[in-house]
């Protein structure tokens, strides 16, 4: 991750603590901003909603400016979150790390094998294997939001942190699986930025500017490399410094990473996830059929989130927890943790991306992804408030001695 040793004793508050706070109010945002794409496009100004989309500004149109521009913040942001907890926050241990990365681990695997179950003999749907495996945070939250205090603490935490592990593996999966043909001359020239980026970080350089100019002629070249643009985003946050500045060594809050998480955070929830969402959502019904609702990939999607990441998240946090490679999140249950499987299970704004990019070509496939999307996250969404509404406040998590 670049960084060393971090100095000085006091630190801030965890950006995921900071998150917790926070990240309800983004997911109420972006629920409404689905919702209005939704009613925009069944609605008499669905032409000119779908017509500003396809609108082009210069050599983009006005959906791809979003959602390889607008979303490679996006992806910087995330990579910042990545970056700061693995180093210093609550993914900073392995024992940390075990309860929340193998329960990401099961919560992605279990879901892509849903899906291609779903759509084996369809080596064109089949694509979309990665689409049911992601988890959104901002929605999750904002579903937990609705419960006050009846879920723990603790139980927030882990939510969280599994979703900054899965976030972790859907960018590997972009970077692996959803780029197209690769442009040799451009790659190398994006990898002889990220080497001026490294050196900058290694030479203690701690300006913001520097870095975010580089990182803009980075995302150029990756755009036109092949390789998804917003991997620029995340290669751009794994080179900001995460020290203090030279005569402040007990001020981790001046160090330009957690400058530039906590500058882009509010911009993230409150503007381009939401955009992204009203600019991705929009699904028509017209025309909208029963066959649609059961094609093998809208089944695979849905199916996929509801009970791929239930069977995957619960399944995997239980093996773990009995091998002793982890104890329960203090003060819940065995219920609790259904509940919060289930909500994994809502995979909007990561799931539309991955959607996107797989069926890039194909309008009619990205409904039927749309609509097994809309899908599984409701009813993920509605099972896991219910089980969470109706589960113990307070469960004694027996502690290993």
């Amino acid at each position: 991750m670049l960084d060393g040793s971090l100095p000085g004793p006091r630190r801030p508050l965890s950006m995921l603590r900071h998150m917790l706070d926070n990240g309800a109010a983004g997911g109420l945002v972006l629920m409404s901003a689905a919702a209005l794409a939704l009613a925009l496009a069944n609605s008499p100004l669905s032409d000119a909603y779908f017509g500003t989309l396809d609108v082009h500004l210069g050599p983009l149109s006005v959906q791809h400016w979003i959602n390889d521009g607008l979303m490679a913040i996006f992806f910087l942001f995330v990579g910042l979150e990545i970056k700061r907890e693995f180093l210093d926050g609550q993914l900073a241990s392995w024992k940390r790390r075990a309860l929340p990365g193998i329960a990401a681990a099961g919560g992605m695997a279990v879901p892509a094998l849903i899906y291609a179950t779903f759509n084996w003999n369809d080596p064109e749907t089949l694509r979309g294997w990665a689409i049911p495996s992601a988890t959104d945070i901002a929605f999750a939250l904002g579903v937990l939001s609705l419960l006050g205090d009846r879920v723990p603490s603790s139980l927030k935490v882990f939510l969280a942190a599994l979703a900054i592990i899965d976030d972790l593996g859907a960018v590997l999966i972009i970077a692996v699986f959803y780029s197209g043909d690769i442009a040799v001359l451009e790659l190398g020239l994006a990898a002889a930025v990220i080497a001026a980026l490294v050196a900058m970080n290694r030479a203690g350089v701690l300006r913001l500017w520097p870095y975010l100019l580089l990182g803009t002629v980075l995302w150029a070249l990756v755009l036109r490399s092949g390789v998804h643009a917003t991997i620029a985003g995340v290669a751009l946050a794994l080179t900001i410094p995460l020290r203090a500045e030279p005569g402040r060594p007990d001020d981790m809050q001046a160090s330009p990473l957690h400058r530039l998480e906590h500058g882009l955070h509010n911009w993230v929830a409150f503007l381009i996830v939401p955009v992204f969402g009203l600019a991705n959502a929009g699904l028509s019904f017209a025309g909208l059929t029963t066959d649609a609702l059961l094609d093998h990939l809208t089944l695979g999607v849905a199916l996929g989130l509801v009970f791929g990441k239930l069977v995957g998240v619960f399944g995997s946090a239980a093996l773990t927890i009995r091998f002793g490679l982890a104890d329960l999140p203090m003060g819940a249950g065995w219920f609790q943790m259904v509940g919060i499987a289930l909500l994994c299970g809502i995979g909007f704004t990561m799931s539309l991306f991955i959607g996107m990019l797989a069926f890039a070509e194909e309008p009619l496939l990205q409904d039927e992804v749309k609509v097994g999307i809309l899908l599984g996250s409701l009813v993920a969404g509605l099972a896991g408030w219910g089980v969470l509404r109706v589960a113990p406040r307070e469960v004694p998590a027996p502690r290993r001695r």
